[in-house]
C-alpha cells in the first residue's frame, strides 16, 4: 500500500487507516480496539517487541474492519474498480514510421506478399498510451532470417546499411521454440519471427512438428490475451484474433487465450509473465489461471523445464517494476515462492512456516520507505538491491555447507544459483545484511538527542587508543568506508530490523522514516557522508619506515589503527599521525 494508507493484518482481519485527503468515504464495520497486536521482532539483539504485520493476501476474503471506495485499493491485489483507458488506434512515432516504411518498401522491391505484423507487448503498450521500444515482427510466409536478408539487400540498393544483424537460435528444451532474427534500424533493435503452429507428442510439451501458422493460430499460442494482439503494418490496423485482447485490456484482466494449464505447460515461464504483467498493470489474475498456476504439474514443469537465468530475469523485472510487492504476493499466493527462490538441499536453522510471508512483509516495508524517503534518495540500482536485500532479510542467518564444510548464507545460493544473477549482486546483498547489524549497534548514539558515545558493538577491534568522544565517528566512518555509496541502503535495511514502539504517536512506517532521517543527519553532521573518498594520511611505506617493519599483516593492522586515528582527529596531519604511531608503538613495547 502506497503513501496515504497504512494496512495491518492480524489473523483474518484487516485494519486500514485512510488519509482523509485520499478517501471520500469511510465505512467502519467494527471498533478499531478489537484489533490486537502480534508480538514479533526481526532484531536478534532485542527482546520481542510489539509490531504489526504488513498486509498479506490469501485466496480467501478477509473480514474487513474498514472499507474504502477508491481505485487505489487495486494496489492491494483486489479487483479493479473501473475500466482502463484503451486507445482506438495506434499512433506511430516518427522513428516507428520510418522503420515500417523501410520494411514495406522491401516488400514492394522484391514483390513479396508477406504480411508484416507487430506482435505482443508493443501493440498492448501503444493501445494503453505507453511508449515501447521492443518491436517483434511476425511473418506469415517466411523465416525471420530470410526476411532480414531481404531487408539488408534492399537497404544496400538505397545506400543504407543495417546497423547490426544476429540470429538467436531456438532451444526447445528450455521452451524457446522459435529461431529469432534480429536487426538494428534507426537505432532500434527489431526481432523477426515466423508465425507458427505446433503439434506435440502425448507426454511432452516440446513441439514434435512445427509449420507456418496463421495469425489466428499464432495469437492463440501467445501467453496472454493482452499480448495476443497484432498491428498489421500492411493495413495499418489492430487485429484481435482471440476476440478478447482488447476487452481484457479494458477490463484489466490477465487471461490466457487457450486453457491456462496447457498454456503454462507449453512454456512454464508464462506463469511468471502472467504475474509480472498482472502486477505491472495492476490487472487481476483470472481464477482459472490461478488454479492452473498453482497445480503440481505446472510447478514441476517450472522447476524442471525453465532455465534459472530466465526465471531470474523475470524476477529482476518484477523487483525493478512499479509493483514488486504485488508481484511477490502473487508468487506467494500461488505457492510458487520456494519453486522460484529454491533452497539448497540442506540448511540450518530450519525455516519456519510462513517465512515467505515475512519476506514479503519486509519487502513491503522497504518499498514504502523508499516511497516516503523520495525517489531521489536512491539510484535505480540501489533501489533494486535494497528491495532484494529486504525480501531475503528473514533468511539472513540461514546457512548451508559447501563441500569444504564452509558455511554460506542461503541468500547467496538463491541469488547465484536459483536466480543465476551476478556474483556482485549476491555479494552486495550479503554485505547489506551484515552492515545492517552494525548500523543497529550505532542507532543508540546516532539517533539520540543526547551526546551518547558508549557503543555496544562486536564487529570492530580494540578501540582503547581512540578517545571515547570520538568512537562513534570512528565506528561509523569504518562502516561507511566499507559500504561506500550503498550506506543509505544499509541504513534503510537497518530501520526494518529496528524494533519500533507503535502504541502511541506516528505510525510504524513514519517512525522508521524519521529514524532513517535522524541517523542520516547525524552522519552528515559528523562529516562522514563521503568518508570513503577521504585519502588516508599515511601509507604502508610510512608505517614500515616508522615502526621498522618489513611488511606482513602487521602493516595492514597498523594502517587500520592509523585510519581510526585519522577519523578520530579529522583536523590531524600526516606528521601528527606518524607521531601518534610512534608513541603508541613505544607504549606497547614497554608493556610487553
Amino acid at each position: 500500500m502506497r503513501s496515504g494508507f497504512r494496512v495491518f493484518k492480524h489473523k483474518k482481519t484487516h485494519l486500514m487507516r485512510v488519509s482523509l485527503k485520499s478517501a471520500a468515504r469511510l465505512l467502519v464495520a467494527h471498533p478499531v480496539s478489537n484489533l490486537s497486536v502480534k508480538n514479533f521482532s526481526l532484531s536478534q539483539s532485542h527482546t520481542l517487541t510489539p509490531t504489526l504485520f504488513l498486509p498479506l493476501h490469501s485466496h480467501r476474503p478477509a473480514k474487513t474492519l474498514v472499507r474504502i471506495a477508491t481505485p487505489s485499493f487495486r494496489s492491494c491485489g483486489c479487483a479493479p474498480m473501473s475500466t482502463f483507458q484503451v486507445r482506438d488506434r495506434i499512433d506511430l512515432s516518427d522513428i516507428e514510421r520510418s522503420i515500417f516504411d523501410r520494411l514495406l518498401a522491401t516488400l514492394r522491391h522484391f514483390h513479396l506478399e508477406t504480411q508484416l505484423r507487430v506482435a505482443g507487448g508493443w501493440v498492448r503498450d501503444k493501445l494503453l498510451g505507453k511508449e515501447c521500444y521492443d518491436i517483434d515482427i511476425a511473418l506469415d510466409n517466411m523465416m525471420g532470417t530470410e526476411f532480414v536478408d531481404k531487408v539488408r539487400e534492399y537497404l544496400l540498393t538505397i545506400g543504407e546499411d543495417a546497423q547490426g544483424v544476429c540470429v538467436i537460435e531456438s532451444n526447445p528444451d528450455q521452451s524457446k521454440h522459435l529461431e529469432t532474427a534480429r536487426m538494428r534500424l534507426f537505432d532500434m533493435w527489431i526481432d523477426f519471427v515466423n508465425l507458427r503452429s505446433e503439434e506435440y507428442t502425448e507426454n511432452s510439451r516440446i513441439p514434435s512438428k512445427q509449420r507456418f501458422g496463421t495469425a489466428e493460430e499464432d495469437a492463440y499460442r501467445r501467453d496472454l490475451t493482452i499480448n495476443s494482439l497484432f498491428y498489421n503494418i500492411n493495413t495499418d490496423s489492430v487485429e484481435d484474433f482471440t476476440k478478447r485482447g482488447i476487452l481484457d485490456l479494458k477490463s484489466g484482466k490477465i487471461v490466457t487465450p487457450l486453457p491456462p494449464k496447457a498454456t503454462f505447460l507449453d512454456d512454464p515461464l508464462r506463469v511468471l509473465r502472467a504475474i509480472r504483467f498482472g502486477a505491472r498493470f495492476e490487472f487481476t489474475l483470472d481464477e482459472d489461471l490461478k488454479v492452473a498456476a498453482a497445480c503440481d504439474d505446472v510447478k514441476d514443469a517450472l522447476a524442471a523445464k525453465i532455465s534459472r537465468e530466465r526465471i531470474g530475469t523475470e524476477i529482476d523485472l518484477m523487483i525493478s517494476g512499479n509493483q514488486p510487492v504485488k508481484a511477490m504476493t502473487y508468487i506467494c499466493d500461488l505457492t510458487l515462492f520456494w519453486i522460484v527462490f529454491s533452497l539448497p538441499p540442506e540448511f540450518e536453522p530450519a525455516i519456519s512456516d510462513g517465512c515467505e510471508r515475512l519476506c514479503i512483509s519486509c519487502l513491503h516495508t522497504a518499498w514504502n520507505l523508499v516511497d516516503l524517503l523520495g525517489e531521489s534518495t536512491f539510484t535505480a540500482e540501489q533501489k533494486r538491491l535494497a528491495l532484494c536485500a529486504a525480501l531475503f532479510l528473514p533468511l539472513r542467518n540461514t546457512t548451508y555447507k559447501e563441500k569444504k564444510a564452509k558455511k554460506i548464507p542461503v541468500v547467496n545460493h538463491i541469488i547465484r544459483e536459483s536466480l543465476k544473477r551476478k556474483a556482485k549482486d549476491a555479494e552486495t546483498v550479503l554485505n547489506l545484511h551484515q552492515a545492517s547489524h552494525k548500523f543497529l549497534s550505532l542507532f543508540p548514539c546516532l539517533a539520540s538527542d543526547e551526546d551518547v558515545q558508549v557503543v555496544d558493538h562486536d564487529w570492530m577491534g580494540d578501540l582503547v587508543d581512540i578517545p571515547v568522544y570520538s568512537r562513534v565517528r570512528v565506528l561509523t566512518g569504518f562502516l561507511l568506508r566499507e559500504l561506500k555509496d550503498f550506506w543509505r541502503v544499509a541504513l534503510l535495511i537497518s530501520t526494518i530490523l529496528h524494533p519500533i514502539d507503535i502504541e502511541d504517536g506516528p505510525s510504524q512506517l513514519d517512525k522508521r522514516r524519521d529514524l532513517f532521517n535522524t541517523v542520516e543527519n547525524s552522519i552528515t553532521k559528523l562529516g562522514l557522508e563521503k568518508v570513503w573518498d577521504v585519502k588516508q594520511l599515511i601509507n604502508g611505506k610510512d608505517v614500515m619506515n616508522t615502526l621498522d617493519l618489513k611488511g606482513g599483516p602487521l602493516v595492514k593492522e597498523w594502517l587500520d589503527k592509523a585510519m581510526a586515528w585519522q577519523l578520530a582527529h579529522p583536523s590531524g596531519t600526516a606528521e601528527d599521525c606518524i607521531e601518534w604511531l610512534r608513541e603508541t608503538n613505544s607504549k606497547r613495547v614497554k608493556l610487553q
